[in-house]
């Protein structure tokens, strides 16, 4: 029973960002001039949240500000408290006003027809599109920031409402004057000691699949060149030091120097419709009809977050 509870404590939102602030910067001056206060005032406030806490949470010194053991425990705290707070807010807003959405979509996926049929049937509704990166669809979505998102697998998806869309088969990238360019198709055996490049701080499941690592008998997938930044692979592969492997594209969408094979034997890329689970938003479900209808994945686009 509600009743039943014990009354909460007192808290002041904005007193336990400024203590964040504090907490980032260990140095009130400077967290001050974050947030746009004087130095004072923002002492005054850390005060008034020590004192609404019962417990001291800097140490302050001439060489800066510390956290006190019980400022430790409560900063992890703090961060949960007000990512809290803005989920709430952002869900209360989304019951309060059902007439809007915003669709989220990862690189080389077209959502244009299924948004466009929605915004037809739904005239009334306030349609929004985002582009997110491959690893944000699960993040975007508990935040709120999108209300649906379609993307190809893999991504965490507990907490998820998963609904299948289409496949695309995975082809190998290549340069036009590859060994391999030009076959009809080549497996797994044929790019046995084929070198990958791998980005720098890439997911490690989105990696793994696109990499396909392990192979199936075990073997770990040859590691090409450590790069910083996705478009450094197009010239790796270009000069022949390394090939990638990719959702199925059109050659016309490649670099002109670059080809395409298909992979055979491998499992197809999956592109799919997500939304959080249990979200009663009338227009979520008819996006999802709307996905269901009009995304067939006939015109896909190279996607350089891949292979």
């Amino acid at each position: 029973m509600p009743g039943s509870l014990p009354p909460p404590t007192t808290l002041d939102l904005r007193l336990v960002w400024c203590f964040t602030v504090v907490a980032e910067y260990r140095h009130f001056g400077r967290a001050a001039e974050a947030l746009h206060t004087t130095q004072p005032s923002l002492s005054r406030q850390i005060q008034r949240l020590e004192q609404q806490l019962g417990a001291r949470l800097f140490e302050r010194t001439p060489h800066g500000n510390h956290l006190t053991e019980a400022g430790e425990v409560f900063l992890p705290l703090a961060t949960e408290l007000l990512h809290s707070a803005d989920r709430a807010a952002a869900r209360t807003r989304a019951a309060a006003q059902p007439s809007r959405i915003t669709v989220g979509y990862t690189p080389g996926i077209i959502v244009t027809p299924a948004v466009r049929e929605l915004r037809r049937r739904h005239p009334e509704a306030e349609v929004r599109t985002m582009h997110l990166t491959s690893d944000e669809p699960r993040p975007a979505l508990l935040d709120h920031r999108v209300d649906a998102v379609v993307s190809r697998l893999p991504f965490p998806t507990d907490g998820l409402d998963v609904t299948p869309l289409y496949d695309e088969p995975r082809v190998l990238v290549v340069s036009r004057d590859h060994r391999l360019a030009g076959k009809e198709g080549v497996t797994l055996d044929d790019i046995a000691d084929e070198p990958l490049p791998m980005v720098r701080g890439d997911d490690p499941l989105l990696s793994a699949f696109w990499r396909i690592d392990p192979r199936p008998d075990g073997r770990p997938a040859p590691d090409g060149p450590l790069i910083e930044a996705v478009e450094d692979k197009f010239e790796l592969i270009a000069a022949g030091q390394a090939v990638a492997i990719s959702a199925h594209v059109h050659t016309h969408t490649l670099r002109p120097d670059l080809t395409t094979v298909p992979l055979e034997g491998v499992e197809p890329s999956h592109v799919v419709l997500a939304t959080r689970d249990g979200d009663r938003n009338r227009l979520v479900a008819a996006f999802r009809t709307s996905a269901r209808a009009r995304l067939t994945g006939l015109a896909p686009q190279w996607s350089p977050t891949m292979g």
